[in-house]
């Protein structure tokens, strides 16, 4: 083993004197890009055997750093690897480490390569990692909503717009609404991922390299489906950041579009669900207080999440080709919305799965004569009378009902437009049963719907696994 060199930085030679400790303290990356080290090695190890396929490392230095690069990653990941002060990234440290342990062999690794093309490798590595993991989160949330619909057999509830009671929905129809959005969701992160598999490795600081390399050969290795074309734009891109933060930020938009209907759901002015002890808290001063703080967080994490993607943007708007420091930026944004968005993920599922629905007291605010009112309109077109004429009918006599002039039931059966059959339409339960249009809120469509959701859910799956094995 070769004598540990002294420690500095990468570009010593250019410089007389050694880095200011305020300029290590501002730019320093390792507190966060260090959880990139699996990738990291991946990359070089690639990197290392593409050397040796341009006869840049002979087989016994291939063998001393390949052999390197494992111990390295044993100790990293036992957590024994000891960082030194003149680590400036995880990139930085495993070069360190692999020379102390190869010698001279060591000293070649980064032959033709820049940070900055390896940063940007082990980046979209990373993304081809996490993002499908993020992916079967979303699934099981969706598994979740589609088990609950299918045991919610024909409770219904009101469907609201301008958060005020509009006509009723089965509960089952209203779970999947979220799950189709989801569906979206995933359509995104696999779009995201096909366009993000590119490799930049070989593309250098910014202009490629004289030595003979084969980017094409390295992206092969690391499981790429193209190499870069263009190596100002490969070491520059990070049009893959900003894609995987839309997409994760529009999940935590509709992780918080449900969040807040669980905030209303759970609550005792509507009362339509009551949460598992284990997935809601109590108050430190009220005792009787149960609390849906997996709901309201994630309505809270998605400004979060959104911040994270506006940053980025932010960040990206002005630079110039190619690489730039700004781009140290990143990852930060990128790592905290793959970890808020997944733990809402699993925390969301677990309350809805673990939820006790009130469908008495869905049903009951569901029962609301007013919401039959559609219905009545509805109930005079089938009869010749245009919409708006209609409209005006129903509208009078629900201002009536309300005014205390009597029950909308009686003064329907009153009404010589009307009369008993139309009053019957105001009786509980037969609102809801006259969506049957397809795709609509009713018995009749539900079952078409509940089996194109299960095909979707299929096709997601086999999707995902093409990606990467379910987590266990």
């Amino acid at each position: 083993m070769s004598t540990t060199p002294p420690a500095r930085p990468l570009w010593h030679g250019r410089f007389e004197g050694g880095p200011a400790a305020d300029l290590l303290a501002f730019t320093v990356s390792l507190p966060f890009d260090s959880r990139l080290w699996p990738q990291d090695l991946r990359g070089s190890r690639a990197h290392v055997r593409g050397l040796e396929r341009a006869g840049l490392l002979d087989a016994e230095g291939t063998a001393a750093v390949l052999a390197a690069l494992d111990e390295v990653a044993e100790e990293l990941g036992a957590g024994s690897f000891r960082f030194e002060p003149s680590d400036e990234d995880i990139h930085t440290a495993v070069e360190r480490r692999v020379t102390e342990l190869a010698g001279p062999a060591g000293a070649r690794l980064h032959t033709g390569r820049s940070r900055n093309d390896q940063v940007a490798t082990d980046l979209r590595l990373w993304c081809k990692d996490e993002l499908p993991a993020v992916g079967w989160a979303v699934v099981a949330l969706q598994e979740a909503l589609l088990d609950r619909a299918g045991g919610a057999a024909d409770a219904y509830l009101p469907g609201f717009t301008h958060l005020q009671r509009a006509q009723p929905v089965l509960l089952a129809h209203h779970l999947l609404a979220h799950a189709w959005s989801l569906a979206r969701d995933l359509d995104r992160l696999a779009d995201t991922l096909q366009r993000l598999d590119v490799s930049p490795l070989g593309a250098g600081a910014l202009a490629g390299s004289s030595l003979p390399l084969d980017p094409s050969f390295t992206a092969a290795e690391l499981g790429f489906a193209a190499a870069f074309d263009n190596s100002l734009d490969a070491v520059s891109d990070r049009d893959f950041v900003a894609e995987a933060l839309f997409d994760l930020a529009l999940v935590a938009v509709h992780l918080s579009r449900i969040g807040e209907e669980w905030v209303l759901w759970t609550s005792e002015e509507l009362g339509f669900a009551r949460l598992d002890d284990a997935y809601a808290t109590g108050s430190s001063m009220l005792p009787q207080k149960k609390n849906p703080d997996i709901a309201e967080l994630a309505r809270g994490k998605a400004g979060r999440v959104i911040g994270d993607l506006t940053g980025l943007l932010v960040t990206l708007k002005g630079l110039p080709l190619a690489y730039n420091r700004d781009l140290q930026e990143d990852k930060e944004p990128l790592f905290d919305g793959v970890d808020q968005v997944r733990l809402a993920l699993v925390a969301l599922t677990g309350m809805i799965a673990s939820a006790t629905f009130r469908t008495d007291r869905m049903q009951a605010a569901a029962d609301e004569p007013v919401l039959a009112a559609t219905d009545l309109a509805e109930w005079l077109v089938g009869r010749g009378t245009p919409f708006r004429d209609a409209h005006a009918i129903v509208g009078a006599l629900v201002r009536r009902a309300l005014e205390g002039e009597g029950s909308l039931a009686a003064l329907v059966e009153a009404d010589p437009a009307l009369g008993p059959e139309a009053a019957a339409l105001v009786a509980p339960g037969m609102a809801v049963g006259r969506r049957t249009t397809p795709g609509g809120a009713g018995p009749v469509p539900l079952g078409p719907q509940l089996e194109r959701f299960r095909h979707v859910l299929a096709s997601e799956r086999e999707r995902l696994l093409e990606l990467a094995p379910r987590p266990a």
